[in-house]
């Protein structure tokens, strides 16, 4: 019998001749065995998590009493609310369960503590819940002690040995023999998607559709291989990865997303936690942070595109990609390319911010309105409050005069008679004027008030008399000015 390359080595969907059991499948198939046990599956996309379950409950339970739900399917939302409600019974596969919002995630959890300690299968419902970045820990912190009461796996990689098994399945279906396996355990690391998607390159190389007519050899060339899967995704994920590279509003210096993804990009996981990943890389921390807070979430929410492929937990910090044939397309990705693509240009002079405030605390209402507006433009703002936790336990005069002093392109700077007076805007007044002669200070009049070392007839923005009400009027005087200075840079 023939069988088509795509049904053997299959790279969507369940495989039908070439799944093999990860090593702690039984630990799993006995807790969703359980009647009444409730079990949490972990674990980052392309780990065959769902893979795994279907399989199981297919062995399992052949009489499809299992239903499947997905959080990205929006048909599946109204049954999974019913779910949390307490209004629904029967066995449920929850997939994508961390794209839950949280009231639901704990709403379910509380269903999975109350299962677990009753066992009582005809009056709950029994869950099986899938999802990535620690969901297990993540139901732990929702409800207390949940930990002991229900089964948490991740779905273990493929050893040496499972990734010859997948390999020889596909041999013998396709009358083929691939040479160079243990190159290919190599690259794929035991990932059961990426392990399926190169068998299947390798086969199309030689063009090899199905199974042939007595037995043929293929070599497996990396950079070939590799190259060609690349080339191959390229016409699906290019275009969401210039998206977000190019931030909500694009400027050839605003270049943080494009050098999160080129980080994350040589991590060995698609999800990140950015807390950690900034404080992990000196070089790249300063980007990190100044869009990890609403920036990233700004972004995912004007640019549908970008939505369907990334995935972030402004609460967390948790960045994700989820799908594993996009992380494998980053991963390896020519990235200077895709830096001229963009439209970026080499920055010699690279600020950490675009903006940096200095006011008074009288004026701190202004100041804050003035920064949330100009993060909705996508501009990096330093203002004192967003950074709080950035510099606990460090002396704020140290970090002023490096702000105002060096790391932020333009000083903006709230004059009144108020700046003048208080300790704090003085200091840092000290610290910029002197950039006053390079044009990187931009003042805003709020009175007449006179200051050492700016010279009267700099150019500002004449704002005196301001109700603290108009808001229109702040974006249109204040903000559309300041962004379209920086798109002249």
């Amino acid at each position: 019998m023939k069988y088509p390359v795509e049904e053997i080595f299959r790279t969507e969907g369940i495989p039908e001749f070439t799944f093999v059991n990860p090593p702690n499948y039984n630990e799993i198939l006995v807790d969703i065995r359980t009647p009444g046990k409730p079990v949490i599956i972990e674990g980052q996309s392309g780990t065959g998590k769902t893979t795994v379950a279907k399989k199981i409950i297919e062995n399992a339970f052949p009489g499809g009493t299992f239903g499947y739900l997905s959080a990205r399917i929006a048909e599946h939302m109204e049954t999974i609310l019913n779910i949390s409600n307490g209004n629904a019974s029967g066995h449920w596969i929850i997939d994508d369960f961390h794209r839950l919002d949280s009231c639901v995630q704990s709403r379910i959890a509380d269903l999975v503590k109350v299962a677990a300690e009753t066992f009582e299968p005809s009056i709950h419902p029994k869950l099986v819940l899938i999802g990535i970045n620690k969901v297990g820990s993540g139901l732990i912190m929702l409800v207390h002690d949940i930990a002991k009461r229900c089964g948490i796996h991740r779905i273990q990689p493929a050893n040496k040995d499972i990734t010859l098994q997948i390999m020889n399945r596909g041999e013998d279906k396709l009358q083929i023999e691939l040479e160079g396996k243990d190159a290919i355990f190599e690259e794929t690391k035991g990932d059961y998607w990426l392990t399926q998607l190169t068998c299947q390159a390798i086969c199309l190389s030689r063009d090899i559709l199905e199974t042939q007519d007595s037995k043929k050899k293929l070599v497996y060339v990396r950079d070939d291989i590799r190259y060609r899967l690349v080339t191959r995704l390229d016409n699906t994920y290019r275009e969401p990865v210039k998206e977000f590279a190019r931030g909500k509003r694009f400027r050839p210096t605003n270049d943080p997303y494009f050098r999160l993804l080129r980080l994350i990009a040589a991590q060995e996981s698609s999800v990140s936690d950015l807390n950690e990943l900034a404080n992990s890389n000196p070089d790249f921390r300063g980007s990190i942070n100044n869009i990890k807070e609403r920036r990233i979430a700004i972004v995912l929410e004007s640019k549908p595109v970008c939505s369907r492929y990334f995935y972030y937990n402004t609460d967390t910090k948790t960045f994700a990609i989820e799908d594993p044939a996009f992380f494998y397309y980053l991963r390896h990705l020519d990235w200077e390319d895709m830096r001229k693509d963009c439209g970026f240009r080499d920055d010699p002079d690279r600020y950490e911010w675009d903006f940096a405030i200095s006011f008074a605390g009288e004026n701190r209402e202004l100041a804050k309105l003035i920064a949330d507006m100009l993060e909705v433009l996508d501009c990096t703002v330093f203002f004192d409050e967003y950074y709080e936790t950035n510099y606990l336990g460090t002396a704020w005069s140290r970090q002023f005069r490096e702000i105002y002093g060096v790391k932020a392109r333009y000083v903006i700077c709230l004059l009144d008679s108020h700046h003048a007076e208080k300790i704090w805007p003085t200091f840092e007044r000290d610290v910029f004027v002197p950039r006053v002669e390079e044009a990187a200070v931009i003042p805003i009049y709020l009175d007449g008030t006179l200051f050492p070392g700016i010279p009267r007839d700099i150019v500002g923005i004449d704002f005196k008399g301001y109700d603290g009400k108009n808001e229109q009027l702040v974006t249109d005087k204040i903000v559309y000015k300041l962004e379209e200075k920086l798109r002249r840079v």
